[in-house]
């Protein structure tokens, strides 16, 4: 039934094609398909875009790769060599057209193309789009397309044979370590954090694009100058004449916002055989600027370009396009090299997270997962959010919803935690790759800057890898890391996004062990983790921009129970160890939780008390780093998803539960913050702000209460907090608030308002560890309401209640807050949201004094 359908749309496509001649036409080439192993030719059907293991999972030849230990079981898939086929119909007026190009946006990795009966196509690069000119292949009737994926552990195999040394991709979970000579996505082959699915198929759209006269290849509005009357502007377009003579023609410019135009340029141009590079000039006047979230609106302008052959269109291509300006400083002082993004002419603190694949099977990830990814990043007040170079670049909706959202994007090429090779084939496919997706990407306001590679020149210098291979291969990989990442990558910036700034690696140049380093430009500050530091250890280590550090969690239980049994609930347990891939995980879990928590009896607890520790160390960092500035300048933790279930060191877990992390970087990342800190037995308070106004006459208030809410001590002040800045505002000895023996009986309520008493912003601290609070057992009362599709959860407790948590057994459900300390005598509002919410879900609540 879907192939009829899809041959009337074709029909129908045909029809529209003979009443408007010119009007270039897609064919969409998504269905009808079906696959096999080579070696079986048994074939069943599929679907496009996919990867091979989604379609054995749909037929049931493969268990679910998530569940238990089964990750073990379908290794088998990444050796066989795997075939695709699909038909599809043209008609007389399709066939008559001057041009047809058969376009694959994604081919996962080395694959030979066939159309009837001829080799169109050798890929192996899944970083890039492959286009074919295909007109003298195609028939009227059925054509025949088949694409045969070979191994890429085989493939690659000859180059591991003769290489003569071991590639030091210690991520790479195989006993021979190929993933280094193929353009695939680095996570596939495992991670610290992920499985080990090597992944084959047509992982983005496959389609037909029939043309007469002429096609545009590529548009480029590239921004020449901004101030507050006008924008200026060179519309560059890549037209290819795809008729044997000159073509004379017009090329039209339009410039749109919500739905207005604003502005339009046309130009008559003589189109010779092939390409043809245009320029049209234009100005927008008053132009209204996208601005990162917390800052603004993200005004996106609408651009199309279009090409016109005796009045009729023939070829069009539209871009949204964002007006800003965007300066990565990196300037020597005297403490060291600062690097932070100027917006607009205004220094902004970077707020945000690294992001990696969403899920080990690419096209699982569709656009409502990607809005929702979106939604989870801009609710927690990010403006940044770093596609790290072990993953894929990504998705063009994701992109799309980051200029849509004010959401910048640092931008990794896909290179991380290892040397690669650097001979000259292997450079022709980082070439092609990089042309690709600079071009693809160069449109987007949110693009902020390229990275070379993550972690690489750290790794040559300080992870030992000059003793483990010797002076000789050693040298080799400094040499092959310069001919990649200080010549190859940075003269095609320069050549397609010229202007855009571009750093070799990150971090810039420092090991986390190494302190002196932490004073150039981005660091990686692992210290609480590798290091195992106490989270305090961030108040003293100042870095310019801490572009990655984190700590672990296990998800929730109800997640857990995706994976695993009741008999697995041990964190010792075989299936816990398959889902906990850092080998020192648990260990460095359970050491800071010592340090802070008393330990829970139970595994259920360990893992909310687990949830709660996360969330309350990345805090202190992230704390820590606000404080700082204007010497810090930015604060991304590792790492906002996951691409599976498991523990990690993300905030949102693989079903888009937030955990405790997540809650508390939407609380240490508002506009305005208060932050307080207890420093050599003395209480200081800090007011941090990103607001882009001057704040005055604004009343602090502090509240010195017990955990029965008896208020024991207040002082107020007026305070003046400057736009875009962070500074203390109060500092005393804590003897003059309390006697030692109350730290662990009270807590400080601090709030500051407006001068008409709005509440602008709101933090509650505690004296001592949560483990040295004499916490009351309290009990919470609470009353849930359904309403159509929601609940509304009110809660109150007479004493304290610390860290309360709130389940629900749906997955992805969204809390209005969660981990949160309820006060004593406080009632508040909760509300749960999810599509198909029945009003019959149990809701259970806990808080920390429950654990013992």
């Amino acid at each position: 039934m879907k192939c009829i359908i899809s041959l009337m749309l074709l029909c129908y496509s045909a029809l529209l094609s003979s009443q408007c001649r010119f009007l270039p036409e897609i064919v969409d080439l998504d269905s009808c398909w079906t696959f096999s192993n080579v070696a079986s030719n048994d074939w069943l059907p599929a679907v496009v875009p996919g990867t091979v293991h989604q379609d054995l999972l749909r037929h049931e030849l493969l268990p679910d790769p998530f569940f238990g230990t089964n990750e073990q079981k379908i290794q088998w898939v990444e050796n066989e060599d795997w075939a695709y086929r699909t038909t599809f119909t043209l008609n007389e007026v399709q066939m008559a057209r001057q041009a047809a190009r058969l376009v694959f946006e994604g081919l996962d990795t080395y694959a030979d193309v066939y159309l009837n009966g001829s080799l169109i196509l050798s890929t192996d690069n899944m970083f890039r789009g492959y286009e074919v000119d295909v007109k003298h292949l195609l028939h009227i009737g059925e054509n025949r397309l088949y694409v045969v994926f070979h191994s890429p552990i085989r493939k690659a195999l000859p180059q591991w044979e003769t290489n003569g040394f071991e590639y030091p991709a210690d991520n790479d979970h195989a006993e021979k370590k190929v993933s280094i000579f193929t353009r695939k996505a680095p996570y596939s082959y495992g991670w610290d954090w992920g499985i080990r699915m090597v992944t084959c198929g047509i992982w983005r759209p496959v389609s037909l694009r029939l043309y007469d006269v002429a096609r545009i290849d590529d548009y480029l509005v590239k921004q020449l100058s901004l101030n507050e009357k006008e924008a200026c502007l060179d519309n560059q377009v890549e037209i290819w004449n795809v008729s044997d003579t000159i073509v004379a023609a017009e090329v039209e410019v339009d410039c749109s916002l919500s739905g207005e135009n604003v502005g339009k340029e046309i130009k008559k141009v003589s189109l010779q055989p092939g390409k043809n590079l245009i320029s049209l000039p234009q100005i927008v006047e008053e132009p209204q600027r996208w601005m990162p979230n917390g800052w603004g609106k993200p005004v996106l302008y609408d651009f199309s370009a279009k090409v016109r052959f005796n009045g009729e269109v023939v070829a069009e291509k539209q871009h949204r396009i964002g007006f800003r300006t965007l300066r990565v400083v990196t300037e020597k002082d005297d403490k060291g090299e600062s690097f932070y993004f100027e917006v607009n002419g205004v220094p902004m603190f970077a707020k945000g997270a690294n992001y990696i694949p969403s899920d080990a099977m690419l096209p699982n990830v569709n656009s409502e997962r990607y809005e929702r990814l979106f939604r989870d990043i801009k609710e927690a007040n990010m403006n940044m959010i770093r596609v790290w170079g072990g993953g894929v670049y990504e998705d063009d909706r994701f992109y799309d919803l980051a200029d849509e959202n004010g959401i910048l994007v640092w931008q990794d090429f896909m290179f991380a935690c290892t040397t690669y090779p650097a001979d000259n084939t292997f450079l022709q496919r980082v070439t092609e790759e990089a042309e690709y997706n600079i071009k693809r990407l160069r449109n987007h306001a949110c693009l902020a800057m390229w990275c070379g590679n993550n972690e690489i020149q750290e790794g040559i210098k300080f992870w030992g890898w000059k003793k483990r291979f010797g002076e000789e291969i050693h040298s080799r990989f400094q040499i092959d890391y310069d001919k990649l990442f200080h010549e190859c990558l940075p003269a095609l910036v320069e050549k397609y996004d010229g202007g855009r700034f571009y750093m070799h690696t990150s971090p810039y140049f420092a090991n986390w062990g190494r302190p002196d380093t932490w004073k150039v430009r981005d660091s990686h500050n692992w210290g609480i983790w590798y290091g195992k530091k106490p989270f305090e250890s961030a108040d003293e280590e100042w870095c310019r921009f801490a572009s990655e550090y984190g700590f672990q969690s296990f998800p929730e239980m109800k997640t857990i129970e995706t994976f695993a049994s009741p008999e697995d609930y041990d964190i010792a347990s075989e299936v816990m160890t398959a889902h906990q891939k850092s080998t020192v995980g648990n260990d460095l879990i359970a050491t800071s939780m010592e340090r802070y928590f008393r330990m829970p009896k139970s595994f259920e607890d360990f893992v909310y008390v687990g949830l709660v520790l996360q969330g309350m160390g990345v805090r202190h960092s992230i704390e820590a780093h606000r404080r700082q500035r204007p010497y810090c300048m930015g604060s991304l933790y590792w790492q906002l998803n996951d691409s599976w279930p498991v523990v990690s060191w993300s905030s949102i877990d693989y079903y888009g539960n937030w955990k405790a992390l997540h809650y508390q970087a939407k609380r240490a990342f508002e506009p305005l913050f208060i932050n307080t800190l207890n420093k050599e037995d003395s209480l200081h308070v800090y007011l941090i702000s990103d607001k882009l106004e001057d704040l005055n006459n604004l009343r602090l208030s502090m509240r010195l209460m017990n955990f029965q809410g008896k208020e024991l001590q207040r002082r107020e002040q007026i305070v003046e907090l400057p736009a875009n800045s962070a500074n203390e505002v109060y500092a005393c000895p804590l003897g003059q608030w309390m006697v030692s023996e109350e730290h662990s009986t009270s807590f400080m309520l601090l709030t500051l308002r407006d001068k008409k008493g709005k509440i602008l912003a709101q933090d509650v601290h505690y004296f001592v560890p949560t483990k040295d609070l004499d916490l009351p057992k309290t009990q919470i009362k609470y009353k849930t309401n359904f309403i159509k599709d929601h609940y509304e959860v009110t809660l109150s407790s007479k004493e304290l209640a610390k860290d309360v948590f709130i389940q629900i057994p749906v997955q992805g459900a969204k809390f209005s807050d969660n981990f949160f300390d309820l006060l004593p005598g406080e009632r508040r509002t909760i509300l749960i949201e999810a599509p198909g919410l029945t009003g019959e879900e149990e809701i259970s609540i806990k808080h920390i004094r429950e654990t013992y």
